[in-house]
């Protein structure tokens, strides 16, 4: 078989190391065999390493005086890859566990389905794959469908397909092991598909070398999902959804999302009610990431949620204040309230401070309120929606 005959996709083959003396040929050689358009990335490699390149002038290869860890050396081979004007890298460790083989797998997933970024699966389940790894995958992707909304089977291989071509204006922050989710995480929210692909693995341990260090990585791994997951909750999701309400059209969503979706009445007409006591009780600035983290937690329908805690939306929101302000007082047993000016903000923020008590127990009583009513008029709706429907078919 010929290098480079076997796709039209354009694409190099990035290969990062660091120690690999001892794989690092093998892997070179069978690679080879299906591409010469490498790229090594030699990331400060004090072993045989660079002697070991010598004899492959024919490729790109890149030599950092220092380790700088693994995700600043694919950063490195992105950016060579791209200079050189390619469209998609694939990306093999150098310790001998990937099968260049493979490669043709990726490239015909991409020549069948278009454009994605591929993760390679070791099929974690089989024989011979050390139980931390297993254990930190089970984690990661649970993190990952979390970030994402993607499931999938593995998100720590580093036999990958990346569409670095669509990938090129991405702000990256790490530089170790954590860059390879830290990239699939914004690929995802940059609405590149990503997706598994099976792939052979290999666990030689008296061959390879992991520089994967438990406690510091572990920790790294943990402070990025932490911040992942945040700015998903604040940002992404809620784009997201405001997106799709705003694609379909309120119309189109009472439709699909409120009458034919899969979800029953009850979960419907409750995902109603928790989004309208969100979307009127005191928590501004914080309502999106309440209404998701709840509607997540209790398995309610996220969009019904999101989109019904938009009630108090700004053209409603002095009057929101001021029904909660004179339910409060009347609750609290205090003297009626005066009237003020709405459009003086300063006297406005001004007077709801100094009736503080008043609004948060008045908000609070008439979001409860109005949640109650909200959720039993969908449910009712939605029954009488669903009789309906019972009927016609059975008539039908």
């Amino acid at each position: 078989m010929q290098p480079n005959t076997l796709s039209t996709i354009h694409y190099c083959v990035i290969i990062p190391t660091y120690n690999n003396e001892k794989t690092l040929k093998r892997v070179l050689d069978k690679t080879l065999e299906f591409t010469s358009k490498i790229i090594v990335v030699n990331d400060g490699s004090t072993d045989s390493t660079t002697e070991i390149l010598r004899n492959y002038p024919n490729i790109s290869v890149i030599h950092q005086p220092q380790n700088r860890g693994k995700g600043m050396a694919l950063r490195i081979g992105f950016k060579e890859a791209l200079k050189q004007g390619f469209d998609y890298a694939i990306t093999i460790d150098s310790d001998g566990q990937h099968f260049p083989e493979d490669i043709p797998l990726f490239l015909d997933e991409i020549e069948k389905n278009g454009e994605a970024l591929l993760i390679g699966d070791r099929n974690m389940s089989q024989e011979g794959i050390p139980e931390k790894s297993s254990f930190g995958n089970r984690i990661s992707t649970f993190w990952y469908w979390f970030e994402t909304g993607i499931r999938l089977k593995d998100t720590q291989s580093g036999f990958r397909l990346y569409p670095i071509k669509r990938m090129q204006n991405f702000k990256y922050f790490t530089r170790k092991f954590e860059f390879e989710i830290e990239v699939i995480v914004k690929a995802a929210w940059a609405g590149i598909p990503v997706k598994n692909v099976p792939i052979q693995v290999l666990y030689d341990e008296s061959e390879r070398v992991s520089h994967f260090r438990p406690f510091k990585d572990f920790t790294r791994i943990s402070l990025l999902n932490t911040w992942l997951v945040f700015i998903a909750l604040l940002y992404i999701k809620p784009r997201d959804y405001f997106r799709t309400f705003k694609e379909k059209g309120f119309k189109r969503f009472f439709l699909e999302d409120l009458l034919h979706s899969e979800d029953s009445k009850e979960k419907k007409a409750l995902s109603v009610a928790l989004g309208v006591f969100i979307g009127l009780s005191p928590f501004w600035g914080f309502q999106t990431l309440i209404v998701l983290f709840l509607a997540f937690a209790l398995r309610l329908n996220k969009l019904i949620a999101f989109a019904f805690s938009n009630v108090s939306i700004p053209p409603l929101i002095p009057f929101i204040i001021y029904a909660s302000l004179k339910i409060g007082s009347f609750l609290l047993g205090k003297p009626a309230l005066p009237p003020f000016q709405w459009d003086a903000f300063d006297s406005y923020k001004e007077f709801v401070s100094q009736h503080l008590s008043e609004y948060v127990v008045g908000s609070f009583s008439l979001a409860i309120i109005s949640a109650v009513l909200f959720g039993l008029m969908s449910y009712l709706l939605l029954g009488i929606r669903t009789r309906k429907s019972m009927k016609m078919n059975s008539q039908s």
